[in-house]
């Protein structure tokens, strides 16, 4: 398959033009000369000089993240910047990026692989951005907190920070993957027992502690795995061969 008629099915799959005036990250590809084959292609969530150099050594004909090399504009290309694209071109490896597409996807999101782990059924939008959503919510059989704490402590080794505040039993959970701490204003509005996201602002606490709601903060690069692992599985579909390259931060 060659590189436009790649990028091209996962911009329809995506729906990435949906998200071009909300996103700072340019989505699709960000690396890449107009001509290439494609066989081989690399997942990974952050596109840095760890991941691409496995992918490179894997031999990938693209590298497909979620966190990609530019953000809201490239002026130059020195210091970080070229020392992560100098080895995609080195290499000749292209580098695909889809940011809010892939966490707002009902299938192959980062939220709905979440809530997929978390057994949430009966699942609407959530996390309103514009007139696109990048979360969802569901409804799962009733828990004690702690339990759904638990549910989410085997995605990060580093733990899961748990901010107690809602009620006894949790049913009622919205998610926004990644840094998602801005939308427990919507969370509280909505009436959920818990918001699930990855990591949170200083003043999160007192938010939580204000408007009764459960916060769960399960690891920005632990809650954001699942949409480029979806990728993976879609590009096999379409007679790609793939790898997951795993590189956690911890964070």
């Amino acid at each position: 398959m060659d590189l436009a008629t790649l990028a091209a099915r996962l911009d329809d799959r995506l729906r990435t033009d949906a998200f071009a005036d909300l996103d700072a990250s340019p989505n699709g590809v960000q690396v890449g000369p107009d001509e290439r084959d494609v066989e081989r292609v690399a997942v990974a969530v952050d596109a840095a000089v760890a991941t691409v150099e496995e992918a490179i050594a894997w031999d990938a004909d693209c590298l497909l993240v979620h966190h990609g090399l530019v953000w809201g504009g490239l002026d130059r290309v020195t210091g970080t910047e070229y020392d992560r694209i100098a080895p995609l071109i080195r290499g000749d490896c292209a580098l695909y990026v889809s940011h809010l597409p892939l966490d707002a996807h009902p299938d192959l999101g980062n939220a709905a692989g979440l809530a997929d782990h978390l057994g949430l059924d009966e699942r609407e939008p959530f996390g309103a951005l514009g007139p696109e959503h990048i979360g969802v919510r569901g409804n799962r059989a009733p828990v004690a907190p702690d339990e759904l704490r638990d549910s989410l402590a085997d995605l990060d080794n580093e733990g899961v920070q748990h901010l107690a505040f809602g009620p006894d039993q949790v049913e009622d959970v919205a998610i926004v993957t990644g840094s998602g701490s801005d939308w427990l204003g919507e969370a509280r509005e909505e009436g959920v027992d818990a918001l699930v996201t990855g990591e949170g602002k200083q003043q999160v606490y007192h938010e939580a502690r204000e408007a009764g709601v459960h916060v769960y903060l399960a690891g920005h690069y632990a809650t954001e795995t699942f949409g480029v692992r979806s990728l993976a599985e879609t590009c096999e579909s379409w007679g790609l061969t793939t790898t997951f390259v795993d590189h956690p931060t911890g964070l």
